[in-house]
């Protein structure tokens, strides 16, 4: 990948959470691939889908998720309260780690709106970065 990777609000919090898991192997490694990209370069912030939904089962003609009725409403929802939380708007273009030092600042209210009921719970509860986050034990 060449170009800079374009991502959505919920992603812009959920993926730092990524642990392997994924709907196929296709997917898992176009997201692993998008996020070596997004370290190195950084990214833009997009509406809609981004270089992560692009290779989504779920995605329908390139521009909603199908995933069930009414998750493409709820995944912009999602979007827009992700980028209220971090203070950004689409169209900016920021480095990863900018992003990840918001994180520990913000994950209370995430937690409490998104991921009790959020079918990934299981996979990112694998992840450290968010049991440390979650129990109140990630420090600087």
């Amino acid at each position: 990948m060449s170009h800079i990777p374009k991502l959505r609000g919920h992603h812009l919090i959920c993926l730092h959470f990524f642990n392997g898991k994924g709907y196929s192997e296709e997917f898992i490694k176009s997201l692993r691939e998008t996020l070596e990209n997004v370290n190195r370069v950084g990214f833009e912030i997009c509406k809609g889908p981004d270089d992560i939904c692009r290779k989504c089962p779920y995605l329908e003609n390139g521009e909603i998720c199908a995933y069930d009725e009414q998750s493409d409403e709820e995944i912009t929802k999602m979007d827009g309260f992700a980028l209220e939380l971090l203070k950004k708007t689409t169209g900016t273009k920021i480095k990863w780690h900018d992003i990840k030092e918001v994180i520990p600042g913000i994950f209370s209210l995430w937690l409490k709106r998104y991921c009790k009921g959020c079918s990934w719970k299981g996979a990112c509860e694998e992840n450290a970065f968010y049991r440390e986050l979650r129990d109140g034990k990630y420090t600087l």
